[in-house]
């Protein structure tokens, strides 16, 4: 019986272009927007980590001899109605608006990823119950169910970035639950489960490991619309209290003086946009560099 060989060349060529499908430059290079997102997003924490020794003024230091500024060489961003430099306060909101998009995200992936796998793995009426409780929270609007959660925890920017895991929790349960379904009858689960592997270490150490893809990519995602919903809540009262330089907060006051002092919620509005776009673009490279069939 003849066997037909194949040649090494041909064979070759298929890896190489699947490594470059899949390689974060291959994908800039069918989505330079991911690049903007990446050079935004990085010149974002060079400044939010080196705040202090770009900062030339307290950003809570009020200076009432220098209230309503505009924007000058001294104070680039202008100053506020305390006299406080917005440029140093949009700083130190950095930080805390990307520190903010950091605990929502990893408190909600937390929760979300813990419930999604015991419902998946489970099953019965343990998952049943898990995704009756997953769907009173997705009942409600997102935003509405987050003001209500942190007007009752009581106004500060820690009270708000709670209500907010708390709410967008559910979206990562039903992601994993999911993945979950789709890889607990695959060989290796058998094959640990033959080894003694115990129902914990089988959800974390095999299955959950396999299920990261999609929960990489709406993390990626949400953090953006992380810093909009806790600037929103700011904005409305119940987040970030003044003098803390958040920039939802900082908007909040500034608005009312926007007819004849625009700078002071014009400059931390343009943060809080040029941030959510950042991880919106970025957010759509990494499903390509993950994903390369999503293109």
């Amino acid at each position: 019986m003849a066997i037909e060989l194949v040649e090494p060349a041909a064979g070759a060529e298929v890896l190489p272009d699947l490594v470059r499908q899949r390689s974060p430059w291959a994908a800039i290079r069918r989505n330079p927007l991911m690049l903007v997102g990446v050079v935004l997003l990085a010149g974002l924490l060079v400044l939010a980590i080196f705040a202090p020794l770009i900062a030339r003024y307290d950003p809570t230091a009020m200076d009432l001899g220098h209230r309503l500024l505009g924007p000058s060489l001294s104070h680039p961003f202008g100053t506020d109605d305390g006299g406080r430099d917005l440029f140093s306060r949009v700083l130190y909101g950095a930080r805390l608006s990307l520190g903010a998009a950091a605990v929502v995200i990893a408190l909600a992936a937390a929760i979300g990823c813990l419930i999604g796998a015991v419902s998946g793995y489970v099953g019965g009426i343990t998952d049943e119950l898990l995704m009756r409780i997953t769907d009173m929270f997705l009942a409600f609007p997102a935003l509405v169910l987050a003001m209500a959660l942190a007007a009752a925890l009581g106004p500060s920017l820690i009270n708000a970035m709670v209500a907010v895991a708390v709410v967008w929790w559910p979206w990562y349960a039903r992601l994993m639950r999911g993945q979950i379904l789709s890889y607990k009858r695959r060989e290796f689960v058998a094959a640990a489960r033959a080894m003694g592997a115990g129902h914990l270490r089988i959800i974390v150490r095999h299955l959950m490991p396999n299920c990261f893809q999609p929960i990489v990519v709406q993390a990626t995602v949400d953090a953006g619309y992380a810093i909009l919903t806790t600037a929103s809540l700011s904005f409305i009262g119940v987040g970030a209290q003044p003098p803390t330089p958040e920039w939802g907060s900082m908007v909040n006051t500034g608005h009312t003086y926007f007819l004849d002092h625009w700078w002071y919620a014009t400059f931390p509005g343009v943060a809080i946009f040029l941030t959510v776009m950042a991880f919106n673009l970025i957010g759509d490279g990494v499903l390509d560099v993950l994903d390369p069939r999503a293109h």
